[in-house]
């Protein structure tokens, strides 16, 4: 009995590896790690990737609606590891892939390297994917999404709760072809355990124009992961990040709105990063980067530090900011204060980092809810952080060091499908730096339009630059020396609506 309830226990601590074909019965693969799953899907033999994690080989038959395994017809330098992408699974009718897991949310990540596979055109593969009563992707071309990022690969990671589809410790990953002239492909698939409040706790504060209503999300709720930014920083690949969740956090500069960039710098080399929050909610190397408006208060008075994001029109989206005050003489409350705004509406009034942290080098994070405008196709949300002048702060300033989005499933259809993105323009330029590029200069003629606003960008670009010249870690704003007051910034138009900052200016 006694060895029976220590086996009973185990197998709720660790994630039982069975991977199985709906159509066929089970085949066993081998434990990539405790509690942990990944699948190098269409290889026959176990494999490690760049970062040392063991992939399982693909035991799905190639008879009973298993497709077939193929091999990748090229492999592009810009992969980071041939393991998973090089081998995949090629689908002609939907397909499950099973896995015996204990009820408790996951990160699910379906990889994909859309090139030819068994003579099948990359461009042809469109399908659906669903998973814990979610449909996940529909009619998804990894081909076209990949040209519209200029992207070779692409990771899709959702955060799922294993019992919400009634699965009964099991989670079911359902391939389905959109029509006979079509078909699926997958090079790999992980499931990561994550803490099951993660995306839930503590209750977001709904952006509604500085109205802190908090809004409680449902623990069986559906998330996909849009963005997540190490603000200032360089990339974090999946073998850095914290708690051994395996993620990977892209810079941020890509996103960034206009020539204001601010200043990114690292932290002072005499502060420890002390976690107040739990150490997996981001990796030490986020919170010791971060990114400023600059060292000139009358600059920041007059621009908003902006993140341009562009998301699924329709759905609720979950913006997690992490902050960390990582350089003296930053150490006391009332230094500096900022608003956080997410799309024109006030997500935070009175921002103090050293006040909700506790002190220098303490890591803690915000959560913050939207909804975007009902609708298909794409729309942009909009980030930005302004100094706070109220209480009169020592420096007027803002910060940032992390900057995650989330997609919230929509309950009415159980869906975190969006659309494919549109392909990149004729003149061949696309991707993020491309949109930024393309913002960039939209920003040049508006701001001529409205007159005066150019020279205020110029001068917050040559305020960076200076900065950044004499010393990248000057990230501290001088005080006015004149009084302050509120007036209404010009619109800064987006795809579907107007949107309009609080700016501050000189008496």
């Amino acid at each position: 009995m006694a060895s029976a309830a220590l086996l009973q226990r185990l197998a709720l601590l660790t994630v039982a590896v069975q991977l199985t074909a709906a159509a066929s019965g089970d085949t066993t693969a081998t434990s990539t790690a405790a509690g942990q799953i990944r699948v190098n899907c269409g290889a026959s033999v176990s494999a490690a990737d760049s970062d040392g994690r063991t992939w399982d080989r693909d035991d799905a038959p190639s008879a009973g609606g298993g497709g077939v395994a193929a091999a990748a017809s090229y492999e592009d330098p810009s992969l980071p590891s041939a393991v998973p992408y090089m081998t995949a699974r090629v689908l002609d009718s939907t397909y499950t892939y099973s896995f015996s897991f204990p009820a408790r949310r996951v990160f699910l990540r379906l990889y994909f390297y859309p090139v030819s596979y068994a003579g099948r055109a990359a461009g042809d593969a469109l399908f659906g994917v669903a998973a814990a009563g979610v449909t996940l992707l529909r009619d998804f071309n990894a081909s076209q999404t990949a040209l519209a990022l200029n992207a070779a690969y692409l990771v899709r990671e959702f955060s799922l709760n294993v019992t919400a589809g009634g699965g009964n410790g099991r989670l079911d990953v359902i391939f389905t072809p959109s029509s006979d002239a079509h078909y699926a492909f997958v090079n790999g698939i992980e499931i990561v355990p994550v803490p099951a409040d993660m995306a839930t706790k503590p209750a977001p504060t709904l952006a509604n124009g500085g109205r802190p209503d908090p809004m409680p999300i449902r623990a069986d709720t559906a998330f996909q992961t849009m963005y997540r930014l190490n603000v200032g920083g360089t990339p974090v690949s999946p073998g850095a990040d914290s708690g051994l969740l395996y993620r990977t956090w892209d810079e941020d500069s890509a996103y960034i709105y206009g020539a204001a960039f601010g200043v990114n710098y690292p932290k002072d080399s005499n502060v420890t990063i002390r976690y107040s929050s739990p150490p997996y909610a981001a990796p030490e190397s986020v919170y010791a980067t971060a990114r400023s408006m600059g060292p000139n208060a009358q600059v920041n008075l007059n621009y908003n530090l902006t993140w341009i994001l562009p998301v699924d029109a329709g759905f609720y989206y979950l913006l997690r900011l992490h902050f960390c005050e990582i350089q003296y003489p930053i150490t006391k409350p009332n230094q500096r204060v900022f608003y956080v705004y997410v799309n024109n509406q006030t997500a935070q009034a009175g921002m103090d980092v050293i006040a909700l942290s506790g002190g220098i080098g303490r890591p803690v994070f915000a959560d913050y809810l939207v909804v975007t405008a009902p609708g298909a196709g794409q729309t942009d949300l909009w980030v930005a952080l302004y100094p706070d002048v109220k209480t009169s702060p020592e420096y007027y300033d803002a910060i940032l060091n992390g900057l995650e989005v989330f997609k919230l499933q929509t309950y009415d259809t159980n869906s975190l499908a969006g659309p494919n993105p549109p392909l990149p323009a004729a003149d061949g330029d696309s991707g993020p730096r491309a949109k930024k590029k393309k913002r960039a200069e939209f920003v040049v003629g508006w701001a001529a339009a409205a007159g005066g606003l150019v020279a205020v960008l110029v001068g917050c670009f040559c305020a960076w630059a200076i900065c950044r010249q004499k010393n990248t870690k000057a990230a501290i704003v001088d005080v006015p020396k004149k009084p302050v007051r509120e007036t209404q910034a010009l619109g800064l138009h987006g795809p579907t609506e107007t949107y309009v900052f609080s700016v501050t200016a000189q008496k």
